[in-house]
């Protein structure tokens, strides 16, 4: 991923990288860069920064194992700003908080935080979950379900009944979220597919 950035701009050679949830637009941490430590981070996949304090390339989380996995890179209108988009593995900060203003990571977008859930049903299983229930039968079942779904929802297309409609619509996402996350892929990996193809 090629990017421009004018690092003559400031005395020091760094430039301010602002850190974002790609999943969920949270802003995660405030860090800075010179030109090694962003080619270190598209090396790497892993953001790297140069730490001021300890006068040295430093990857984030190198020590705690709390990673910022490298999605995307992109510099502002004056080639002066880094905006990357990671995904954290663990929480950000070193004192323990999602963000280093000791926000909570989570998206605004009901759609985002139903497919945490999800996932979270997937990695901490519970008998009294339809969607644990579902995982356990695997993907052979999920897939079926969501065929069902399409099914129902062409059905109930033909008529006029819109809360039959919309219903539908709700238990097709729904399973089809699941079967995403089965095989262990986002939504939002559907929506960078989609973004890819509308730029063409």
């Amino acid at each position: 991923m090629s990017v421009v950035v004018d690092f003559k701009k400031y005395a020091d050679g760094l430039v301010p990288a602002i850190i974002q949830d790609y999943k969920t637009g949270t802003v995660l941490m405030l860090g800075f860069m010179n030109e090694e430590a962003l080619a270190k981070t598209q090396e790497l996949r892993k953001v790297t920064f140069f730490s001021r304090t300890k006068n040295r390339l430093w990857t984030k989380g190198e020590e705690s194992g709390h990673y910022l996995l490298l999605k995307d890179i992109k510099a502002d209108c004056d080639n002066d700003t880094l905006l990357i988009k990671a995904e954290p593995v663990g929480p950000t900060c070193h004192k323990g908080t999602d963000t280093c203003w000791g926000e909570t990571n989570k998206s605004n977008d009901f759609l985002f935080q139903l497919e945490q859930i999800i996932a979270d049903r997937k990695n901490n299983p519970s008998d009294a979950s339809y969607t644990t229930s579902l995982f356990k039968k695997g993907i052979n079942k999920i897939a079926q379900k969501v065929g069902e779904e399409a099914v129902e929802i062409v059905i109930e297309a033909k008529d006029n009944n819109k809360e039959l409609f919309l219903g539908e619509a709700a238990d097709l996402l729904f399973h089809y979220l699941i079967l995403l996350q089965a095989k262990d892929h986002s939504l939002q990996d559907v929506l960078q597919v989609l973004e890819s193809r509308h730029k063409k």
